[in-house]
């Protein structure tokens, strides 16, 4: 369903992706991993259309994501962004109302099917409570996962999301990343830094190291010690399926 071919950004003369290339597994939650600044969020946008590679392209059922009208990506794809953009003050219900907009028509008003999907969504996520609240009256945790809500409600068979639990605690990151393994309907490419919820959530990763791709294939294959030595930095060992980092040696 998904596609990654030679995918290339540039900034600056700085060779940011320099060609990834990955058969997404369908069906699948993928992590997409690796220090900051290798092109995480930067091959996010590319597959969600939001940024134009320099050259290679993301494909959703064999057609280039470039060639989607808005409106059918929308009903392909679900991105939630790093940091939600709150310009608006619109309720949080309302919020998560925008995630029906691709199925609606001009002029045509929401249907009770589609306040029943934000009321699921919402509740799913833990923020049905928050439904009259605006931006302004949240904290950046709950704002957070009312954007995931939203994307949940667009219902798409793809769903992107860029570090969606970095600014939950930890009952809420493990909440979250549950809800997430039980969408085994969609295939999700997350962002996330924390490499023992990766291991014990996510299906298959893809190892992102000095612009290129450094392994993809099954989680727990790719997060060894000898792959963080080398993209992270920092010494660590298995035991009882965690991983252990060991902060007083030398990498």
């Amino acid at each position: 369903m998904l596609t990654l071919r030679n995918i290339q950004v540039s900034f600056a003369d700085r060779r940011i992706l320099g060609g990834i290339s990955a058969d997404v597994a369908p069906d699948r939650i993928t992590a997409v991993m690796g220090p900051n600044g290798c092109g995480k969020t930067t091959l996010l946008r590319c597959i969600g259309g939001l940024l134009e590679p320099d050259g290679g392209e993301a494909l959703i059922d064999g057609r280039p994501v470039a060639d989607y009208p808005a409106r059918q990506l929308a009903q392909k794809l679900a991105f939630v962004r790093q940091h939600p953009q709150t310009d608006f003050e619109f309720s949080a219900f309302e919020t998560v109302l925008m995630g029906r907009n691709p199925y609606q028509h001009r002029l045509q008003n929401e249907s009770q099917a589609d306040w029943d999907i934000v009321e699921r969504c919402m509740r799913q996520t833990g923020t049905w409570h928050l439904r009259l609240s605006t931006p302004a009256q949240m904290s950046g945790g709950e704002l957070q996962r009312v954007m995931i809500a939203r994307a949940l409600a667009q219902e798409t068979p793809v769903l992107l999301l860029d570090e969606p639990v970095s600014n939950l605690d930890i009952a809420h990151q493990l909440e979250i990343m549950r809800l997430l393994r039980q969408a085994t309907d969609k295939t999700v490419l997350i962002v996330i830094h924390d490499l023992n919820l990766a291991l014990q959530f996510c299906d298959d990763l893809l190892l992102l190291h000095q612009g290129g791709l450094l392994y993809h294939g099954p989680v727990a294959g790719g997060l060894t010690p000898e792959n963080i030595r080398l993209v992270y930095g920092v010494k660590a060992h298995m035991a009882e399926g965690r991983i252990i980092f060991d902060y007083q040696a030398r990498p």
